[in-house]
């Protein structure tokens, strides 16, 4: 049993080390990108290589296939979702000044009589606007592609980045019971028990949290396209995944994806029955996720409140960038972990209970 001098000893040793991770984690932000998401994506992939592993499938086989099915999985979303984005956004430059002339005679009308606003926007403008411009707009693809060509050191960086994610997901794979053991070793004695009851609970939920989340993600991506394409709204696929992916962000995912679904019911210009079938969709979608799958697959013990889910992704991108946004869940999880931490000792703490720090000390004596 640790005494409080030694529970204070560790407390200020892991804080140190956390400043000191962040002032480093500040230093090499801008290589870092490449081994953060090979990490990420390697503690997602953990559980699939050690099932594997557990029916004597050699490791690095495992490791090696599961690196294969997940790119393999990303490049088809990707070649599925690019062209149909692309298509929809070509589609909604078309369809703009439609909108417009249905924006002045639907809703401008309501906003006037209720509110006594009077909008009227300028379809014939926006109509001239696309007109100048098309031309530009449809040879987007083109001129990225020439860009891409002429910033031939950009492109190496990119090409490099993308080589070393699976090498890092290969060798943290391949080395995870490797490092865990090494770390366990370098632990000293006395803090050894807490330090792994720590590390549980921040394994605990941030796997909760990451691998929890992937699959609220999936599903409700499936979910809404089906419901989508059964409502009969177009690019019911790109507009159901879009919604799933980004429902990680509270709030935004869900409100973007609607923005986005009504957008293109009204872009097809049949009326209320694609409307409806949004509103039922989004509806069904925002009951199931809340009281289905994100209690039973991402679980309530893990205490991130979408406020704080929120600020989270807000400040790390403004402090580290888009680093700091692949990071802001996992290290909000950790420190969650570690607040809780600091909140018992806070509790247990002579300050707090009003007695000297001796009478704290003999008071389990004296029960």
């Amino acid at each position: 049993m640790t005494t409080p001098r030694a529970d204070r000893l560790q407390t200020a040793f892991w804080a140190l080390a956390g400043i000191a991770l962040v002032a480093l984690f500040w230093v090499l932000s801008p290589i870092l990108a490449p081994f953060v998401i090979g990490a990420v994506f390697a503690y997602i992939s953990d559980p699939a290589v050690n099932w594997l592993a557990r029916r004597r499938m050699p490791r690095p086989a495992a490791v090696a296939l599961v690196i294969v099915v997940v790119g393999l999985v990303l490049v088809t979303l990707a070649l599925i979702m690019v062209p149909m984005l692309y298509r929809e956004a070509m589609s909604l430059l078309r369809r703009l000044p439609d909108l417009v002339v249905l924006f002045n005679e639907r809703v401008a009308p309501l906003l006037q009589a209720r509110l006594g606003v009077d909008v009227q926007l300028d379809a014939e403008q926006f109509r001239k606007l696309i007109t100048e411009n098309w031309d530009n707009a449809q040879d987007l693809v083109p001129i990225v592609l020439g860009n891409l060509k002429t910033g031939g050191v950009a492109v190496l960086g990119f090409a490099a980045n993308l080589i070393l994610i699976p090498l890092v997901m290969f060798y943290l794979l391949q080395e995870w019971p490797r490092l865990l053991l090494e770390l366990r070793r370098l632990v000293p004695r006395p803090w050894l028990t807490r330090t792994l009851r720590i590390m549980g609970d921040i394994d605990s939920v941030m796997s909760e949290f990451l691998r929890g989340q992937l699959s609220v993600m999936l599903l409700l991506a499936i979910f809404y396209s089906i419901g989508l394409w059964l409502a009969g709204v177009n690019f019911a696929l790109p507009v159901g995944v879009l919604t799933g992916l980004l429902v990680f962000i509270p709030y935004v995912g869900f409100g973007g994806g609607l923005v986005l679904a009504i957008l293109t019911a009204l872009l097809q210009a049949e009326g209320w029955p694609p409307l409806i079938g949004v509103a039922i969709v989004y509806s069904l979608g925002q009951l199931i996720e809340s009281f289905l799958l994100t209690p039973y697959l991402v679980g309530e013990r893990i205490g991130l409140h979408p406020l704080a889910v929120i600020f989270a992704l807000m400040a790390f991108g403004q402090l580290f960038g888009f680093i700091g946004v692949l990071v802001a869940l996992p290290v909000s999880a950790a420190l969650l972990v570690g607040l809780r931490e600091v909140r018992q000792a806070w509790f247990a703490s002579h300050v707090y209970l009003g007695r000297q720090p001796t009478q704290v000390a003999r008071a389990p004596n004296r029960r």
